[in-house]
């Protein structure tokens, strides 16, 4: 029989021993379960082929077709990936709906010997249990939120704050993007689904007893959007200011953001459809700052100019509560230490009166 789990924790916490998802390379790349290995019993074009007979031809000589093909993909996945697993495998296997394609793959190999179960419902029970808990439900973790001007290296606080033992929930790097104009990484976002499977996770493995600090964004990363419950916690949650000498900011982001201030031709795409926003005249002096190679001046004009006005509009009509302004005197490592453990201690004292 497949195996139904009740809860996302459940799912999570399985204690299988190999996670195999037997959809299609494609559906695979969009989203899969955690940890989960991709052996397609249909490729993509051996699904579209058999989705298309059944369509348009005969649901039987699609089914047909659909088994030779799959116990052909199945029996290559025994004589190469799977060959060197022991006797006492338990291999748990999914494929879009807990159907033909896992329970195949899964009665074959429990024919072999192996303890092999298969989800039921598939990725879609799973996807399900992502939805309830980012879409229906309530975020059961006291967010707080690190805000300030662009360049006061709050990501940096994060990851140091992080490996300082705070729990923190860094969406930026979930979402492959830094939250910004300028914020393309080298690699692609992911996928709506797989950001979610990737937020769902972290908020699985934290614990809700005590405060999450979370960069505030905007209800989108990049391209990314937040989930509504994770967004309505965000919005309501109280935020520590960080603020920074605007030199200071100028010299971080000439660091944390080298890739695109050093490409020329993505910087002038990027800055000049900011004209309708900007002016001409604005836009026109960053260009000479590009052409000039003049990153820290155009890091500065672009805080001045762009993004600290776009930053006081959006707080004022915000309107949340301020737990504590840190000042970083400097934003290089040694002062980046100082400010981390003051916010440490702001997060310290939240919990001791929210226990009190």
């Amino acid at each position: 029989m497949p195996r139904e789990f009740q809860s996302l924790s459940d799912l999570l916490d399985h204690d299988y021993d190999t996670v195999i998802d037997v959809r299609s390379p494609a559906e695979y790349a969009e989203d899969h379960l955690p940890g989960a290995i991709n052996l397609p019993v249909l490729d993509n074009e051996e699904r579209a082929r058999v989705g298309t007979l059944y369509k348009q031809d005969s649901p039987f000589r699609a089914r047909k077709i659909g088994a030779a093909l799959v116990f052909h993909n199945a029996a290559r996945h025994i004589e190469t990936v799977l060959q060197d697993k022991p006797g006492g495998w338990r291999p748990l296997v999914y494929c879009w709906r807990g159907g033909q394609r896992s329970g195949s793959f899964a009665w074959m190999l429990g024919q072999i010997g192996w303890r092999s179960e298969s989800i039921k419902g598939g990725y879609q029970s799973y996807r399900r249990l992502v939805y309830r808990a980012l879409y229906e439900g309530q975020v059961p973790h006291p967010l707080v939120l690190l805000d300030g001007y662009t360049g006061t290296a709050k990501t940096a606080l994060l990851q140091i704050l992080d490996r300082r033992g705070v729990q923190v929930l860094d969406l930026e790097g979930l979402a492959a993007h830094r939250g910004s104009l300028l914020g393309e990484m080298a690699e692609p976002q992911p996928s709506q689904k797989a950001f979610e499977t990737a937020l769902a996770i972290e908020l699985d493995r934290l614990d809700p007893s005590r405060p999450v600090l979370v960069e505030a964004e905007s209800s989108k990363v990049g391209e990314r959007m937040v989930p509504p419950a994770l967004w309505a916690a965000m919005k309501a949650a109280p935020r520590i200011e960080v603020e920074a000498p605007l030199e200071a900011r100028a010299a971080y982001l000439v660091r944390a953001y080298d890739d695109i201030l050093s490409d020329s031709e993505r910087l002038y795409a990027k800055l000049d459809a900011l004209r309708t926003h900007r002016g001409h005249a604005v836009v026109d002096g960053w260009f000479e700052r590009i052409a000039a190679g003049d990153k820290p001046g155009l890091t500065r004009a672009l805080m001045v100019q762009h993004y600290d006005p776009a930053y006081a509009k959006s707080r004022k009509a915000v309107g949340a509560e301020v737990l504590a302004r840190v000042t970083a005197a400097s934003l290089d490592a040694p002062g980046l230490e100082v400010a981390a453990v003051e916010i440490e201690r702001v997060l310290k004292d939240r919990a001791v009166r929210s226990q009190g």
